[in-house]
């Protein structure tokens, strides 16, 4: 079986980066950065006199040479503190300060709540409730509805459900109901004029939630693979179809910015997974394609996207359905090997300062791959030298499945 790697990838954001990535990890994790426990110490008096100043050198010359460890670990401790206390503010003042800082004070209090209620003393009832009520606040005093500011409470009302309630349903409730009222509004208002800015705004968010959408439907918790095909499906036709309107009739002064390449290939790769997941691989082998031709060739997740897009071709090989078109099985196998082979001299071409950990676990992916490929035509020399090549590569990056992966491949040849 050819090894289709997926790493974790900066997905379309919304907003404030409000949602994780939207495709599956092998390690996919989340850690949380509790406010540190500092402890409060009081700093040396610069007035004291000199003699309290010498005195306390030479006891302290003499504590160190009977506790050295232990004076090591107090100045440790102190420094921690001091760089704690440093940190602390800093997260005060750029997060909970700052994120805040577009609403007014009577909702910004509400979500500073809520956000304490959600991420450090977790009480789900009582963010709910905060939450609710800066909405509420928020309609009274007359915010925009649709704002950035707004979607965005929404959004982080919807990642609250899935993240910390673990209710992955009413995530796709509160996403259901938002993008509704936004394509209304679209509907209805997004062509007059003035509004064509807001328009591109709203829409484009609809697109993100979309995505998220396939996400949470294909969900293990929900499982529900038309529905996730359905937001995928429509996701990517609405960019693709506002990408196309734009270059047919031009940009309006007053349009304002669409989905940049990185967001387009994002929810080009979403659905392609989703076909490679259902075994549509004659589906996925074009999104990926285009996917390829949308990032930068010196980001290491070009590499994935290379492989999936091999692998996505083997696999047509041997169709899945009644209904997969008729393939020649030499000629797909010829460019799975090249699009391996490329993904291997795209990752080498990348300089050191801009590799991640997708470059060399995708290249070790890629060799496996290659070694699948000279299995497959009978070349037992050539297999062995990617399988050995792709082992080698993986244990020295910490890829363990990789590892496995080219060790179960060198006994299939014996």
């Amino acid at each position: 079986m050819v090894l289709a790697r997926t790493f974790p990838r900066a997905s379309a954001p919304i907003l404030r980066s409000h949602f994780k990535p939207s495709t599956t990890s092998f390690r996919s994790f989340s850690r949380w950065h509790p406010r540190p426990n500092v402890p409060l110490f009081q700093p040396l008096r610069l007035n004291q006199p000199q003699r309290r100043h010498k005195s306390f050198r030479v006891a302290a010359r003499q504590l160190y040479d009977e506790y050295p460890l232990s004076v090591s670990f107090a100045t440790f401790c102190i420094v921690s503190a001091a760089i704690g206390l440093v940190y602390a503010n800093y997260l005060y003042q750029s997060y909970i300060i700052g994120e805040f800082a577009a609403f007014p004070e009577p909702v910004a209090k509400n979500l500073r709540r809520a956000l304490y209620y959600s991420n450090y003393d977790i009480q789900p009832e009582n963010a709910l409730k905060y939450y609710k009520q800066a909405l509420a606040i928020a309609e009274e005093i007359g915010m925009d509805s649709f704002s950035d500011e707004i979607l965005g409470v929404k959004f982080q009302l919807a990642s609250f459900f899935e993240k910390q309630v673990h209710q992955p349903r009413m995530a796709i409730e509160v996403l259901e109901r938002v993008r509704q009222n936004c394509l209304d509004w679209e509907r209805e208002l997004g062509d007059k004029p003035g509004n064509w800015g807001k328009r591109t705004r709203v829409l484009g968010q609809c697109v993100r939630m979309s995505v998220k959408l396939g996400e949470l439907y294909a969900g293990p918790e929900i499982m529900e693979s038309e529905h996730a095909e359905e937001s995928l499906v429509w996701a990517v036709t609405t960019l693709l179809k506002e990408q196309s309107r734009r270059e047919r009739e031009g940009v309006r002064e007053e349009d304002g910015e669409w989905m940049n390449a990185e967001e387009i290939g994002g929810a080009l790769e979403s659905l392609a997974t989703h076909y490679s997941q259902r075994k549509q691989h004659y589906l996925a082998s074009p999104l990926y394609l285009q996917a390829i031709s949308l990032i930068s060739k010196s980001n290491c997740h070009a590499v994935v996207l290379m492989n999936n897009l091999a692998t996505s071709l083997l696999l047509q090989r041997t169709p899945s359905t009644p209904y997969d078109p008729p393939s020649d099985p030499t000629a797909l196998l010829s460019s799975a090997r090249q699009w391996a082979q490329k993904a291997i001299d795209t990752a080498g071409a990348i300089p050191v300062s801009d590799k991640t950990k997708e470059c060399d676990e995708g290249c070790a992916v890629a060799m496996y791959n290659l070694g699948q490929f000279a299995s497959l035509e009978g070349d037992v020399r050539w297999a062995r030298k990617w399988f050995e090549e792709g082992m080698e590569k993986a244990k020295g990056v910490g890829f363990g499945e990789g590892v496995s992966r080219c060790q179960e491949g060198l006994r299939g040849l014996k």
